[in-house]
């Protein structure tokens, strides 16, 4: 043999030698007629692995995340702006704790009743509406009777539970948005006229405004009557209605205000709150608001430190808990809440408008119309602390001290979480 032969016959002996441990010696051998082998040897799937199956990724976790940041922040706060209140003769009897253990009483309720309002079906709630809005009224008159309803600072507003007492005027927030939601549905034929359409509507809501005005509670009256018309508005009534129904609620809201001297000797003490007239009476608080705010300026004096709380500025736990989170946070904080209020409301708005794009038109009316009440009623409290608007009786959701405001809050947020959660299941096609 010669030499030329002999180094091409060198691969071929390797092969014979070491070709049990090659690459595709299996599959040579199965090619040649040998039985398959029951592994592969030396050898690596490269193909993408397949994609999991689709499953449903739960509630909406930045949602509660941001809720449950608002309410630590606000039970930190409240017990900031109450732990002085002792010292105060009014409040002498009190622990210095008493209004947080009453604050975070009332955040485990509404987290539990939370819990039991996500475990109900949408549809459920749709066929609730009818018999939640005529108990909300029924509780409305019940609150006015002697004896039964608590009356504070001049207001007959809460019904004593024992360990809390309960506003009717916030259950009437939640049924009025389920009630106009449904209401919308089954009228959704006549949307485009205006007394088949709007007027039924709005005579529930003028009764819910004679109730609350009789306690007196015209914010309760004014996030409820927006809540009902920014449903109308969502649920497709004609646009040119809309602002004629807006032009009659402004006209209605400002005779009101005309016709009371204690309402008009407010606005008055808005317009010029350092005067001398409204320094030390209707526009004490807000006076003593704008200075906590001052004392703020950029990054606030710290936390617990604020002064404005020592009894100067009236209900700090409450209506004005936003001046002693500017006092103590700054303007940063203050921002930082507003952000925080804004993206809230911006995303349950988009739950809404995810479950109307479903064909869930009862659902997303009645999430579009929670994300009102949040954001209308924070627009309004936030306006007042930094005087931007008119003293007005309203509560910061989530944050502010008050029992039946927490509750039916929570309750609110479960109920979108719970539309949310419908939304996806549909989406992954699953069924609700």
């Amino acid at each position: 043999m010669s030499t030329r032969a002999r180094f091409a016959a060198v691969p071929a002996a390797l092969r014979r030698m070491f070709g049990r441990w090659l690459p595709g010696h299996e599959a040579a051998a199965a090619g040649a007629g040998g039985a398959e082998m029951p592994v592969r040897l030396m050898r690596r799937d490269w193909a993408r692995p397949a994609a999991p199956a689709a499953r449903v990724s739960g509630v909406d976790h930045a949602l509660l995340a941001v809720v449950l940041a608002l309410l630590c922040w606000g039970t930190v706060m409240v017990y900031s702006a109450s732990v002085a209140l002792p010292d105060n003769p009014r409040f002498a009897s009190y622990s210095p704790l008493h209004f947080l253990l009453r604050h975070a009483l009332a955040i485990g309720i509404g987290a539990l009743a939370g819990f039991i309002a996500f475990q109900v079906p949408t549809d459920q709630w749709q066929r609730w509406a009818n018999p939640l809005f005529l108990l909300a009224l029924a509780l409305l008159v019940v609150v006015l009777i002697p004896f039964i309803g608590k009356g504070v600072n001049g207001a007959r507003r809460w019904i004593p539970l024992g360990v809390m007492n309960f506003q009717p005027s916030e259950l009437a927030k939640f049924a009025v948005l389920l009630y106009a939601a449904g209401y919308m549905v089954r009228r959704m034929e006549v949307k485009e006229k205006f007394f088949r359409a709007v007027w039924p509507m709005a005579v529930a809501v003028g009764v819910v405004g004679v109730l609350l005005l009789a306690e007196p509670d015209m914010g309760a009256f004014m996030v409820i009557a927006v809540i009902a018309m920014g449903i109308l508005f969502l649920g497709g009534v004609n646009a040119r209605m809309f602002f004629l129904i807006a032009l009659v609620v402004v006209a209605a809201f400002a005779a009101v205000v005309l016709t009371n001297e204690w309402r008009r000797e407010r606005i008055f003490a808005y317009l010029d709150p350092w005067s001398e007239q409204h320094a030390l009476g209707k526009g004490y608080q807000l006076t003593h608001a704008l200075i906590a705010l001052g004392r703020g300026e950029w990054f606030g004096v710290g936390l617990g430190a604020s002064v404005e709380k020592l009894h100067w500025l009236p209900e700090a736990h409450t209506d004005f808990l936003l001046a002693v989170i500017g006092e103590e946070f700054g303007f940063v904080g203050v921002l930082t809440l507003i952000g925080l209020f804004l993206w809230l409301t911006r995303r349950i708005m988009q739950i809404g408008r995810q479950a109307v794009a479903l064909d869930r038109v009862f659902a997303g009316l009645a999430a579009q119309g929670v994300g009102l009440w949040i954001g209308f009623q924070s627009f309004i409290n936030i306006g007042v602390n930094l005087g931007a608007l008119p003293t007005k009786g309203l509560t910061l959701p989530f944050m502010s001290y008050g029992g039946s405001a927490i509750l039916m809050n929570l309750v609110a947020i479960a109920f979108v979480l719970r539309v949310d959660w419908e939304n996806k299941t549909l989406m992954h096609g699953g069924r609700t």
